[in-house]
């Protein structure tokens, strides 16, 4: 009887494919501040975000991106939106080296990163939040990042002060996709 010795097969099918839609290799990515870069190339760049796009109103006092009030936390929500906005763009997600792509969700409590273009409000929103100028970062820099050669380390990668909790809930669609289907098929060859 062949049947059940095509069993095995179609789970191995189902949870290789299951991984591909669901898993790392779903495709989304986001764009957030390098943890090398410093807080003067941080905040120039994120002024530059502010300023060319990036949706800076959830980082405002009374926003749901505010906390943590740091540099690195407001640069790599304003990145991302730009990044997000110019559609992923190649070279969308540089500011002169102090950004990185990452596949994994930065979002945290009700902070929510957008993850497409349309979630972010499209490429063509208006600009209508101005330069963010962070309280904390003393403003001195009279040398211009962009342009100036000066990119910071070029490790890749990112340590994030947030838990990566981000594939939890996908996992388990995954999961429950792949007993569904499992059943479905068993069921159909028995």
């Amino acid at each position: 009887m062949a049947a059940p010795k095509l069993v095995p097969l179609l789970l191995l099918t189902v949870i290789v494919g299951t991984k591909g839609v669901f898993g790392q290799g779903g495709g989304a990515s986001w764009c957030v501040a390098r943890s090398d870069a410093s807080n003067d190339a941080l905040q120039t760049a994120l002024d530059y975000a502010c300023g060319a796009g990036a949706d800076c109103l959830s980082l405002q006092a009374e926003g749901l991106c505010f906390l943590p009030n740091t540099i690195q936390a407001h640069a790599s929500y304003a990145f991302n939106s730009f990044y997000q906005r110019k559609a992923r763009a190649p070279g969308s997600c540089d500011f002169a080296g102090t950004a990185t792509i990452a596949t994994s969700d930065p979002s945290y409590g009700s902070c929510v990163y957008p993850s497409t273009a349309s979630a972010a409000g499209g490429p063509n929103t208006p600009i209508t939040t101005p330069p963010m100028n962070n309280p904390n970062v003393p403003s001195t820099t009279t040398t211009p990042i962009y342009g100036g050669g000066n990119t910071g380390g070029l490790t890749p990668g990112m340590t994030t002060p947030f838990p990566d909790n981000s594939r939890a809930p996908s996992e388990a669609i995954a999961t429950w996709f792949l007993v569904l289907f499992s059943f479905l098929i068993i069921s159909i060859i028995s």
